[in-house]
């Protein structure tokens, strides 16, 4: 069985520390005892760690050696934002299977209440990716960033910067990253409910994104991140 992973909230030498409410669920969900062992995450680095003391609101580690951990490939997510329970599940799954950033972005077919609300949502899109990156056992937690408006986020800088259009019929996704896999880093951008509007892929186009396909069926945005995501680490992995 695999030893539990957590990400520290605070690190000094050889002493880490979990607190507040990610303390409490290690200390009354899980019943957390002195002399435990678990995998910690300090600094990006997972050291052997093992419980020196248990608070509610604090529990206390003494590092030990480094554990070997493998280094994902840096890809990124401008992901329009849409119903927050699916775009919830999407950053989620994008979380578990590796990306290192997610830009919230104010597309043009944003709901209007959704665009308003989204700010007050970025502590529990953040406390998302912590739990999801815990859960998989991850060595870092991706930046969530603030929402943005699409005519700012597509100046996010990458390597390769691939963008989903639902009316791209040439290139497939899989194929555009074949054809870059030396690419250092990789930004997707993933459209809301109804897909981007012709001047948004003109103004990607004028910022020398690429367009690329998932095929001809539409998907459900959610679904269109979760799978580009998947498939950007399978071929670049």
């Amino acid at each position: 069985m695999s030893r539990r992973r957590w990400i520290a909230d605070e690190v000094s030498e050889n002493q880490a520390a979990l607190v507040d409410d990610h303390a409490r669920h290690l200390a009354r969900v899980l019943r957390a005892q002195v002399g435990q062992g678990m995998d910690i995450v300090a600094g990006g680095v997972v050291r052997r760690g093992v419980i020196t003391s248990v608070r509610d609101d604090r529990i206390e580690f003494e590092l030990a050696e480094e554990v070997a951990a493998s280094v994902l490939p840096d890809v990124g997510l401008l992901l329009a934002i849409f119903k927050f329970d699916r775009l919830e599940w999407a950053i989620e799954k994008c979380t578990e299977l590796g990306v290192r950033r997610i830009v919230p972005v104010i597309a043009r077919r944003t709901d209007t209440h959704l665009a308003a609300a989204a700010s007050k949502r970025l502590v529990r899109w953040q406390r998302l990716v912590q739990q999801a990156s815990e859960q998989s056992r991850r060595v870092d937690v991706p930046a969530v960033s603030h929402p943005v408006k699409l005519k700012d986020a597509v100046h996010q800088a990458a390597t390769l910067r691939l963008l989903l259009a639902e009316m791209e019929r040439q290139q497939s996704l899989r194929d555009a990253l074949e054809a870059n896999r030396s690419s250092q880093s990789l930004l997707l951008a993933v459209g809301p409910e109804g897909g981007w509007t012709e001047d948004e892929i003109a103004l990607f186009t004028r910022e020398g994104w690429i367009s690329t396909s998932l095929g001809e069926t539409i998907l459900r945005a959610e679904t269109a991140a979760i799978a580009a995501t998947a498939i950007a680490f399978s071929v670049l992995s």
